[in-house]
């Protein structure tokens, strides 16, 4: 008898004891105690063979879906889902497979993208707190709050599948600490406040510009993108394409409900590129989504020193990019912005008091998302302003219940034709007007509140919503005047 040589003897081994590996295969944001958009149609997708069969059963579901694979082997479908608050499952067989998805609740579904200010986790930074963190760190457990946190890695080109994640949690002590705190606080309040489960999903890279969040087909509307040669792993933050395709593109086409965004911070010395660019991410997005215009709520960048506080007419002034910012509510549909201009900190980029900024993006979502149609959502915006008792009267929309000022305001300038700003003297007139007003300047002919990159905001709504620092001209040659 003709021996077998043992390494072929263990080969027909292996052959024979491993199982074969699973035909279908899910993307990492779809597995077990996952949160589905509610009452709508969520898509599912996935991976196998080509033209391979696979039957979907979800307990909430009479019948089950079938679905053939493509040619590829790539499969999507949408499935319907209801408003039950209960835990379902969801079974996946095909060709040697069987997955069981478990604890999928129904709920709201909200995406959180930007740079460090969205990314700070709830215990902070080094050196850098989270005000409020322990309390809301000890009483954070709930099992409607789901937690999902896409890790930092950048891509040349678009991912079909995260690579580095922290898969889907319930909010506990031991998972919200390192988890983005503007979400959780947000998050959290949705949850309490509608009762229903809320998924949250963080993706964020401190000091990512813009750039790196748009795909190639949209930047290249405005610069060329060639990677070949490029070093994904330096600088990849800034790297164009690069974090869209790593940490967006493989989320599409999840179904979420509406996004948050924190950034600005690194495109503050171009505001007139970022007018352009930021408005086509939201396009891109929506676009690749496919939902619609979901949702966007991002929050206006707070002051901080930067480089100087004397800068007044450059793009080195983050006034600039905050006007910007302000400008953009009126390009991209179905948006809002939250106001930091009285929460921020001089040699802090990372302000405290993210729980301020969760509430103010909040109270957006539950106005225009949501429903609470007479809750305040906005602060008083400059709408006008005429001659008055030799000074500049200025007129604002979203104040309808007035105006206020803590300890009176400060931070406005005026100028005349000259273009010189001088410190000036403003006042709350009739509780929802504002008259500005120097001695040093008798023909004023514009004003500008907190342009500044450092500065404390002390316009407020009677709502305590802070007004955004603004200008009535659009000059870029005005000076400040010396002393």
């Amino acid at each position: 008898m003709k021996k077998i040589p043992l390494y072929s003897l263990m080969l027909l081994f292996l052959l024979l004891t491993t199982p074969g590996q699973a035909e279908v295969k899910l993307p990492a944001i779809v597995s077990s105690d996952m949160v589905l958009q509610r009452n709508t149609t969520v898509i599912l997708w996935g991976w196998a063979d080509a033209g391979k069969k696979i039957t979907i059963k979800a307990s909430w579901l009479n019948t089950p879906l079938q679905i053939t694979t493509d040619k590829s082997g790539n499969w999507k479908t949408g499935i319907q889902t209801t408003n039950d608050k209960k835990p379902q499952t969801i079974n996946i067989t095909g060709d040697g497979s069987n997955i069981l998805l478990e604890n999928i609740l129904f709920g709201e579904v909200w995406l959180c993208s930007g740079q460090s200010n969205m990314q700070q986790p709830l215990n902070g930074y080094t050196g850098q707190p989270v005000f409020g963190s322990l309390e809301a760190i000890s009483s954070s457990k709930n099992p409607n709050l789901r937690l999902f946190t896409v890790d930092r890695i950048g891509s040349k080109t678009p991912l079909k599948d995260i690579e580095k994640y922290t898969g889907w949690q319930a909010a506990s002590p031991e998972t919200v600490k390192d988890f983005s705190a503007i979400a959780y606080f947000y998050g959290q309040r949705l949850q309490e406040i509608l009762d229903v489960p809320v998924g949250m999903i963080h993706t964020s890279w401190g000091g990512s510009s813009v750039q790196a969040w748009l795909s190639k087909e949209a930047m290249e509307n405005y610069q060329k993108v060639d990677l070949d040669g490029v070093d994904i792993t330096k600088r990849t933050n800034h790297i164009p394409t690069a974090l869209y395709n790593s940490m967006i593109h493989p989320l599409i086409p999840y179904t979420i409900k509406g996004a948050l965004w924190y950034q600005g911070e690194s495109n503050r010395e171009e505001p007139e590129n970022y007018k352009k660019l930021f408005p086509a991410m939201v396009k891109d997005w929506r676009t690749r989504w496919d939902l619609g215009d979901f949702p966007f709520y991002y929050v206006q960048i707070a002051p901080f020193i930067y480089d100087g506080n004397e800068v007044f007419s450059t793009a080195g002034n983050s006034a600039f990019i905050r006007e910007t910012q302000l400008q953009c509510l009126d390009v991209i549909p179905n948006s809002g912005m939250a106001v930091s201009m009285d929460i921020g900190d001089d040699y802090c980029i990372h302000p405290p008091k993210k729980k301020e900024v969760a509430d103010r993006l909040l109270y957006i979502a539950l106005n225009k998302t949501y429903g609470f149609n007479t809750l305040d959502y906005a602060g008083p915006t400059f709408a006008s302003f005429e001659s008055q008792e030799g000074g500049l009267l200025l007129k604002f929309d979203n104040a309808d219940t007035g105006l206020f000022a803590y300890e009176g305001l400060q931070g406005f300038e005026i100028a005349g034709k000259d273009k010189v700003f001088y410190p000036a003297n403003a006042t709350i007139v009739d509780r929802k007007n504002v008259l500005v007003k120097s001695d040093k300047v008798l023909n004023p002919a514009a004003v500008r509140y907190a342009w500044r990159n450092w500065i404390t905001g002390t316009l407020y709504d009677t709502n305590l919503l802070p007004a955004s620092s603004f200008r009535t001209d659009d000059w870029n040659d005005a000076t400040k005047a010396t002393e």
